[in-house]
């Protein structure tokens, strides 16, 4: 329930505190005096969106805080899941500086928006003339059913199955098209994956062969130089290791008259030694390099199979051609693997849809039940509003598509007068039935909430006289469970509430500022009789003021 609403430098109002009390509060007021700026301050606090335009100052901040009593409406669960102090009077404040920055409060905990917005949903109703109109959507009309039936928990857990059916349903759909296109490219991938498999590569292979094939191409020519390289160094009658034995003896009979020469004899050697390994290996070349022509066509062949499958792929080095294979075999796997998916996520449609059946079963079933019930208690209601003769009833649809909330569509059927056909509202109900309408439907699905406090914001457009009176009547018996505050430029209304808030503009020196007061006894005689007697009021209007607030 709303406690206190603090305003500070919101729009036309400067400085603002005014306390709230249990029961049927009125406001009322001149066109333009602040009553629908209270609302939208009251918005603020309840999570609604805002920007810097509303700031009265636009060099400073504006502040709405609000004071609630919070015991006894299953609250405290929701303050420990956001990890909040739960406190049976708290404190709620949004704050918006110059830049249009906006921070938000419970208790002085910061809070985002959304948490914000959403224990205000739990906490006040506000109603607008506009939300009237909502009474002619199909779906708000089966929200209404859902919130009489007490139907929270059955729409989470349908909600539930259903978001996770709708992303199945998405996934599938993508890997169905994904699978479509993979099969076409398949084949291809297949036809090269096989070349590259039958190619049998291996790394560092290209190098090697073209090493072997050079050697073996030009091996004739190689062989003759050895040839003639063995015969300089080994073979020859004057060949270089002869002579080299020669030198070092002669040198080895040098060195035992000169030390110095030692050394020079155990280099001749090493060399001599060298020249022989040399000599040995030339030997070694000679007889196996020989021309082998089925060795040189396999090397070709292979060879120019490597080529091709460069060239074909745009690849340089059998490194990445292995890649390549590798990356063709995975998307291969990938696609036959699409297959075993799209199986996977039909079997879990199929389960979703199951679930859905038997969650949406459960809703059509608890909104088939209630259904007589308000069509009997709004009945009641609008003859208590001035329509006796009035016919009210449900009708309701079930179809074979999941929707967000379920598989029913309901329409309201209205008929005001005795024997007059039964239509869908919106096309025979006027706006002051819708308004009377809307107010019977809030009544009783308050009346089975744990709300604290609706606001109506002018739900009595289109209305006057002895039905606003009924309407006045309907609110102070919904104020026996609930707070409710009504924003009226009815009188009849007005005299029904047991606190009266008046809504004026004062001209300062220096600009123009909205306030709200709560009016004693004598001053609600007074503003009633101003909105009987349009601005000058007599005796007769006093006296008219008194009788509506003691009828």
């Amino acid at each position: 329930m709303l406690l206190n609403l603090s305003i500070r430098n919101f729009i036309l109002i400067q400085n603002l505190d005014l306390g709230f009390h249990s029961g049927f509060t009125c406001i009322t007021g001149e066109t333009g005096a602040g009553k629908s700026i209270l609302v939208g301050a009251l918005g603020l606090i309840l999570g609604q969106r805002a920007d810097s335009q509303v700031l009265m100052d636009k060099s400073k901040k504006c502040i709405v805080e609000g004071s609630f009593q919070l015991e006894g409406y299953g609250l405290e669960a929701f303050f420990t899941q956001n990890d909040l102090d739960f406190e049976k009077i708290s404190t709620f404040r949004r704050e918006i500086n110059p830049q249009g920055k906006s921070r938000a409060f419970i208790n002085d905990t910061p809070v985002n928006l959304n948490v914000l917005k959403e224990v205000g949903d739990r906490l006040v109703d506000i109603h607008s003339q506009n939300q009237t109109l909502e009474l002619n959507d199909a779906g708000f009309q089966l929200a209404m059913i859902d919130s009489y039936a007490g139907n929270a928990r059955e729409l989470i857990e349908y909600a539930g199955f259903f978001n996770e059916y709708k992303s199945v349903k998405a996934e599938l759909a993508i890997a169905i098209e994904k699978e479509k296109k993979a099969n076409a490219d398949k084949e291809y991938y297949e036809f090269q994956l096989n070349e590259l498999l039958s190619a049998n590569l291996v790394e560092n292979e290209l190098e090697e062969f073209e090493s072997e094939l050079e050697l073996l191409t030009h091996a004739e020519e190689i062989k003759s130089k050895l040839f003639v390289a063995l015969q300089l160094l080994a073979d020859s009658d004057q060949n270089i290791l002869s002579g080299l034995t020669e030198t070092r003896q002669a040198i080895i009979q040098a060195s035992r008259y000169s030390s110095q020469l030692e050394s020079v004899s155990s280099r001749i050697e090493g060399t001599y030694i060298e020249l022989k390994e040399i000599s040995a290996e030339f030997r070694q070349l000679i007889d196996h390099v020989h021309h082998d022509p089925e060795r040189v066509q396999f090397l070709t062949q292979r060879l120019d199979l490597i080529y091709h499958l460069q060239q074909k792929h745009k690849l340089g080095t059998v490194l990445e051609l292995i890649q390549l294979r590798e990356e063709l075999a995975g998307k291969i796997y990938d696609i036959n693997s699409l297959t075993d998916k799209i199986e996977h996520l039909n079997q879990q449609l199929e389960l979703l849809d199951n679930k859905l059946l038997s969650s949406s079963s459960v809703l059509s079933k608890k909104r088939k039940q209630v259904s007589p019930g308000i069509e009997k208690e709004m009945e009641a209601l609008l003859a208590d509003l001035g329509m006796p003769s009035a016919k009210f009833i449900i009708k309701t649809d079930s179809t074979i598509t999941f929707s967000v909330s379920g598989t029913d569509k309901v329409s309201f059927l209205f008929s005001a007068n005795k024997g007059g056909e039964l239509r869908e509202i919106q096309k025979v109900a006027s706006g002051g039935e819708l308004s009377r309408l809307m107010l019977g439907i809030k009544s009783l699905v308050v009346s089975r909430s744990l709300l604290p406090t609706i606001l109506f914001d002018e739900i009595d457009s289109g209305v006057s006289g002895e039905i606003a009176g009924k309407i006045g009547n309907i609110m102070r018996k919904m104020s026996a469970t609930m707070q409710v505050i009504a924003i009226t430029h009815l009188p009849q209304i007005a005299g029904k509430s047991h606190e009266h808030v008046l809504a004026f503009k004062e001209d300062g020196e220096i600009n123009t500022t909205s306030t709200l007061r709560v009016l004693n006894e004598d001053e609600r005689i007074n503003e009633i009789a101003r909105m009987l007697s349009d601005e000058t009021i007599t005796d007769s209007a006093r006296a008219a003021a008194k009788e509506l607030m003691v009828s």
